[in-house]
């Protein structure tokens, strides 16, 4: 069985511990909460003050990184677009810079196995060079588990 792995990334208008960034800190644990008690919900990337705020997968300082594995990508758009998450996802302008780069991708993995941070970046890496393909996606594209396994990867 597959499940599907995301990651989404933002580029902070200020440092984290700023007063600019205090509400969305402030809100980080309530909405962790909201997405690990959500139907479908598998893992999510934790590091210190149980988020990943900290980890620096990108070499900047100001880029937050998100990550999480899902029962399905329903499940995933559900509670990105259906939940309390909205209200915060709704502020993200006050939070974040508007990306030119995509900044989030999807893939799936086998049941056991969770995704690493430099997986995540080499996915979101392949779909801002090649596009939307089988082995990194958005919801734009309704790729299977299916169509991954038989996905011919072009490097």
């Amino acid at each position: 069985m597959s499940y599907l792995a995301q990651i989404n990334i933002a580029k902070m208008v200020d440092a984290i511990d700023s007063p600019v960034m205090a509400d969305f800190v402030n809100n980080l644990d309530r909405i962790n909460q909201l997405a690990e008690n959500s139907d479908g919900f598998i893992w999510r990337l934790i590091e210190a003050d149980n988020n990943a705020t900290e980890l620096n997968v990108f070499d900047d300082n100001f880029i937050i990184v998100n990550m999480s594995v899902w029962e399905t990508m329903d499940a995933l758009f559900k509670f990105t677009y259906s939940s309390n998450h909205v209200e915060i996802f709704k502020r993200k302008k006050e939070w974040f810079h508007k990306m030119k780069e995509m900044h989030m991708a999807f893939w799936y993995v086998q049941e056991s196995v969770m995704p690493s941070s430099e997986e995540a970046k080499e996915r979101l890496n392949y779909l801002r060079k090649y596009g939307e393909s089988p082995y990194a996606f958005t919801f734009k594209s309704k790729f299977t588990a299916v169509d991954a396994e038989n996905y011919t990867l072009n490097i």
